[in-house]
């Protein structure tokens, strides 16, 4: 049976690659974006898919369309792209999530909201479960993102008890692969096209804070085996490598793997930026038949690089 799924922010990094593989399992995919941080380059190439279809529109704006899922992915989701425009950032986050949850409700669709690990701010929990409230900044510049993203899911939650909304919370923990945007700002992207280019690596604060990456591929297998769990699991849900490395591990291994003469230049912190990042995935494991990452650092870094070296 065929079913018809709306991706917001479906020409986006984390989108296109959904998009494709919900292709691939023989559905009908209805793609949505603005293009603020998305790009039709990402997915150009599944326009000659009879069952895919591109329609240029904002998620602050109300919606109407006919269909069985909804994944809003819908956010610019990188510091370079969220502090550009707070207000549009914290706008995307909550009118979208009201927009997209009102869809659901008028047409009984189930609906997977994008969430981050950005909910658990700068944690003094390590790592981090899915009952830790958090420990956010509301006034920092990371705030329109973090904040936002905290509003989407108390909207889910609320949507789901006062008026049955079928809803899934996933909580994506740092992620790449080939497709992100090459000044995203991001460390992944950041390191590979300072390295491709020769130039010095930037790397903020002393390199010992640590980050946990996982390969896009195994995200969006988490995002699917969520949406077809049973309607009694809602999440909130991490989905996350917890093979942890430093930045200095990061920036070494990029040098390494790309064959780089860049050097290493040290920069402050910026504000409320998390010393570490690691998720609990026990809760994914459980519920989603045993998930979790498969593609090692490497492999997955190697995979990017070759990305990078079409498009740099």
């Amino acid at each position: 049976m065929r079913k018809r799924i709306l991706v917001t922010g479906g020409a986006g990094f984390l989108g296109s690659h959904l998009c494709e593989r919900l292709l691939n399992e023989g559905n009908e995919v209805i793609c949505l974006d603005n293009y603020f941080t998305g790009n039709k380059q990402n997915i150009v190439h599944l326009l000659d898919n009879p069952y895919f279809e591109l329609i240029r529109h904002d998620v602050t704006m109300p919606f109407f369309i006919e269909v069985d899922e909804i994944y809003n992915l819908a956010c610019p989701a990188s510091p370079i792209h969220y502090r550009y425009n707070g207000i549009k950032t914290v706008k995307t986050s909550v009118m979208g999530a009201i927009n997209m949850l009102g869809l659901a409700k008028r047409i009984k669709a189930k609906i997977l909201q994008a969430s981050t690990s950005e909910v658990y701010g700068d944690p003094e929990i390590h790592p981090q479960t899915e009952d830790y409230w958090g420990n956010v900044n509301p006034i920092g510049q990371r705030a329109c993102y973090d904040e936002g993203k905290r509003v989407a899911e108390t909207l889910f939650m609320n949507y789901h008890w006062q008026n049955g909304v079928a809803i899934k919370i996933a909580r994506i923990f740092n992620t790449y692969g080939p497709k992100m945007h090459p000044n995203d700002g991001r460390v992944v992207s950041n390191f590979i096209v300072q390295a491709l280019q020769n130039k010095d690596i930037t790397i903020y604060g002393d390199g010992t804070q640590t980050r946990s990456f996982q390969f896009v591929d195994d995200l969006i297998e988490g995002f699917i085996r969520l949406m077809h769990t049973d309607n009694s699991i809602i999440g909130p849900i991490n989905l996350g490598n917890p093979e942890e490395f430093s930045m200095l591990e990061l920036a070494e291994k990029t040098i390494q793997l790309t064959g780089s003469k860049s050097k290493l230049i040290f920069m402050p912190l910026p504000q409320d930026d998390p010393t570490q990042r690691k998720p609990d995935i026990t809760l994914a494991k459980k519920v989603l038949n045993g998930w979790e990452p498969k593609v090692k650092l490497n492999e997955g870094l190697i995979k990017t690089i070759d990305y990078f070296k079409n498009i740099v």
